[in-house]
């Protein structure tokens, strides 16, 4: 029993060795295809909160220690009116007309670059900077879609940015190749079993014997065009001997024509002969066993048309339009053109998600904003996917 129990002992592994066991198979999950779909997720959840608390913070410390960045706020058009009411009442009898109208001037253009100040930088942070915002906001970095509609403005916000940016970029990057190729075998084999018909083996089966029975008679047809190529070349070559020997001697050129005669005489039953090897060569022969393997074979070897992956990339841009124009109020060439930008990472910024995704309520997310987030994320695998079978159609 002692001895027993001390083999057991000497068999399990140092707490160092167990915990480096653990982190090996906790990067094995994160790095499969479910683990790298959470990770997305979550990083970028978890850039959303950061990204909130960290401009609102600044935001709320640099309104005190620096007002001249954020400029008084309120209605701007009183606090103008105030001011110039003011410096009336100071020069009421006007005694220094030139100093007043330099006041009134500086005055106005005070309110002018607060305005275009104001303008420029959006709406307020607490609404700008709601977790919908900080989410998108988050999501835009790591796709490289970067619509510019949101942008931090502290100093630590774009640090973290950049920091993010640099994570968050090859982990999507990651994530497109991964979730790109599970796509595309998933839909070689739905094509397989739907387009091409293995569902059905009898209509299956039918398929590939036509399919034979065309390549077979292009085949047939080629082969006997390049047979009568070669006899024709034959044929010119033996014509030109002749003459050329007919010159030399005219008892030779008598011997000559005789045998020229008997080859012409000779090449026809020699063509009938090729024909009947040739059509021997590529008789009808389909092997029972041989289509069964085929209809059976791996949906890897399969090739998608362009065709098709143009298809689905075009319908799922519609299918977008019809949302987001159903969301947002666009028509639907707003949609579409939405919708691709988006899709193939430009990101203008003309067109985002406005008021009806992003919510004023900073602790309240809608519905059609985890729909928008899903489209994205889901459109940019599914244009992922369809390079990956239009590349392996080319090769």
């Amino acid at each position: 029993m002692t001895l027993k129990r001390n083999s057991l002992r000497k068999k399990e592994k140092p707490p160092f060795e167990r915990f480096k066991d653990h982190c090996r198979l906790l990067t094995a999950f994160l790095f499969s295809n479910v683990g790298i779909i959470l990770l997305v997720i979550f990083y970028t959840i978890g850039g959303a909160f950061i990204f909130q608390a960290i401009e609102i913070f600044e935001y709320e410390r640099l309104r005190i220690t620096k007002p001249q960045k954020y400029p008084f706020e309120g209605n701007y058009t009183n606090n103008c009116l105030e001011r110039l009411w003011k410096i009336t009442a100071e020069n009421i009898s006007f005694y220094d007309r030139f100093s007043f109208k330099r006041r009134v001037n500086e005055v106005l253009l005070d309110y002018q670059r607060t305005i275009v100040h104001k303008q420029l930088i959006g709406q307020d942070v607490d609404k700008q900077w709601s977790f919908s915002g900080a989410f998108l906001y988050s999501l835009t970095v790591i796709t490289t879609i970067g619509y510019g509609n949101i942008s931090p403005r502290s100093d630590w916000g774009k640090l973290v940015t950049i920091l993010y940016a640099i994570i968050g970029m090859p982990l999507f990057l990651l994530y497109l190749s991964n979730i790109g190729d599970v796509l595309a075998k998933s839909f070689k084999w739905i094509y397989s079993k739907v387009c091409l018909c293995r569902i059905c083996p009898g209509v299956a089966k039918r398929r590939l014997i036509r399919e034979r029975r065309k390549l077979r008679q292009l085949a047939i047809n080629r082969a006997l065009a390049d047979l009568e190529d070669a006899r024709q070349s034959s044929l010119n070559s033996d014509s030109s001997s002749s003459s050329d020997s007919n010159s030399s001697t005219s008892t030779a050129s008598q011997s000559d024509s005789s045998s020229n005669t008997d080859n012409t005489e000779a090449t026809a039953p020699r063509s009938i002969d090729n024909k009947n090897v040739v059509l021997a060569m590529f008789a009808e022969d389909d092997d029972e066993i041989d289509i069964e393997q085929e209809i059976r074979g791996n949906t890897d070897e399969i090739t998608v048309p362009l065709t098709v992956c143009v298809f689905i990339m075009i319908s799922y841009i519609m299918w977008g339009a019809l949302l987001f124009g159903r969301w947002e109020d666009w028509d639907y060439l707003d949609g579409s053109y939405f919708c691709f930008i988006s899709l193939s990472s430009i990101g203008f910024g003309d067109l985002v998600p406005g008021d009806r995704v992003i919510t004023a309520d900073k602790d309240k997310v809608e519905v059609s904003f985890i729909l928008c987030a899903v489209y994205l994320l889901l459109g940019m695998a599914l244009i992922a996917m369809c390079f990956n079978l239009m590349q392996a159609s080319f090769t």
